[in-house]
């Protein structure tokens, strides 16, 4: 069954997220490794998905663990920096999609203001269909809710959906909602998948 809308998750997708590359490269890996052992970032980033205030919770976590204070608040400072590079290839097919009238959502754990900030540098977040960000939504991936949102909000569900994500979880929340399913590793497994659904062209998902 051909899709009638694609959904695009973000971070590893359509933009590298590799926090302990980035600390490695400004700390050193072992010293990275102390302040992850230590400070438990990504749920940190987790609370910021969820929709709380970036400034807030740096300052929170930066607070409770001051040992670490100036690395914490070089994550805030430099964010852009950890979500970064744009992945090229994901982000032509997003628009080889939409040039072919093909409805294109995101669903991301995002956070309301790293998403704006995101933006700024990343035109293309700006121009999905529709959008389904987790700090606007309160909820975040793989909670079976924010699926439910997504269907209620686009009035799509099960089939009519192709979904792409880096998370093995992610992705299995969505197949038993009976999405179709991609588990993104690379760009042209995605680009091949959406060639197989018969939503692009070969010469047009290159």
């Amino acid at each position: 069954m051909t899709p009638k809308a694609v959904i695009f998750d973000i971070g590893n997708v359509l933009i590298e997220w590799q926090p302990e590359r980035y600390f490695d490269g400004w700390l050193g890996e072992e010293r990275r490794r102390k302040m992850f052992a230590e400070v438990d970032l990504h749920a940190m980033n987790d609370r910021v998905d969820k929709g709380e205030s970036f400034t807030r919770v740096i300052t929170e976590t930066s607070d409770a663990f001051p040992q670490w204070h100036a690395e914490i608040w070089h994550w805030h400072e430099n964010w852009l920096d950890l979500a970064s590079p744009a992945i090229d290839h994901s982000v032509r097919l997003m628009e080889a999609l939409q040039e072919k009238g093909v409805p294109v959502f995101s669903l991301t754990n995002f956070g309301i203001e790293t998403y704006a900030l995101a933006a700024t540098k990343y035109f293309f977040l700006r121009g999905f269909d529709r959008d389904f960000i987790s700090g606007h939504m309160g909820v975040i991936k793989p909670d079976p809710q924010i699926y439910q949102m997504l269907e209620f909000g686009s009035g799509l569900s099960g089939k009519d959906l192709l979904f792409t994500d880096d998370r093995v979880e992610n992705i299995k929340a969505a197949s038993l909602r009976g999405w179709q399913t991609h588990l993104f590793e690379e760009p042209q497994g995605w680009a091949d998948c959406l060639v197989t659904a018969g939503l692009l062209m070969e010469n047009e998902a290159r």
